[in-house]
């Protein structure tokens, strides 16, 4: 297809899509001419990738870049390419360290606790490196310093319901055919799900409490 149909069927205008391929989140078209170039359905699928990047995820252009130049990597095994690019999605910055807060070393051993009891090796042993390991032990230490002992015993149930998020996750990544389609299916539905569960998260606690305790 050529850029107008491209334009046409993803909803993104030319001059837009011109922008994204300067930047690198679109690879180049195939040269029939000196000026023109044509367009196939990875083209279209990656735009839907990039403006669930931007739109939804809300990252610059240049952290979808990067975030996409891992995605395509296909000199790194599908681990380390899915790791890679889900790590280069926003985290929360990291907290400066305080030497001797309580709840974060509190929080950091019950956070270990738990891994060991889940039998999480990789996750453990990528811990020092893992933005989302920072964010889980801080989220404890923040639950910690307003009173609320939150340990690994109380985390181990919702993180076991958490793998089998996971393992739907990459049942449905694995309907696409190649590497690159389920990596970028992967971080897409990282962007998009994350709400979609926290809104049913929220929707089952209310069904719950009106379950036990009725309309009152």
């Amino acid at each position: 297809m050529r850029l107008s149909e491209l334009s046409e069927r993803s909803g993104v205008s030319t001059a837009t899509i011109k922008y994204y391929l300067r930047e690198g989140l679109l690879a180049p078209g195939r040269r029939i001419s000196a000026t023109t170039a044509e367009y196939g359905e990875d083209h279209l699928r990656r735009l839907r990738v990039v403006r669930t990047l931007l739109q939804v995820g809300g990252l610059s252009v240049a952290a979808a870049a990067k975030v996409l130049k891992h995605v395509d990597d296909e000199s790194l095994g599908r681990t380390i390419r899915l790791g890679a690019a889900l790590w280069a999605l926003p985290h929360p910055p990291a907290p400066d360290a305080q030497e001797g807060d309580e709840a974060q070393l509190t929080a950091r051993r019950e956070v270990d606790l738990l891994l060991e009891e889940l039998g999480w090796e990789s996750a453990r042993e990528l811990a020092p490196l893992n933005p989302d390991h920072t964010a889980l032990v801080e989220s404890v230490a923040s639950l910690i310093r307003t009173g609320y002992p939150w340990n690994a015993e109380m985390m181990t149930p919702y993180a076991r319901m958490m793998r089998q998020v996971a393992v739907h996750d990459l049942d449905f990544t694995e309907t696409y055919p190649s590497e690159t389609e389920q990596v970028e299916a992967a971080v897409a539905a990282t962007i998009l799900l994350e709400p979609i569960l926290r809104a049913m998260h929220r929707l089952a606690q209310q069904e719950e409490t009106v379950r036990r305790y009725g309309i009152t």
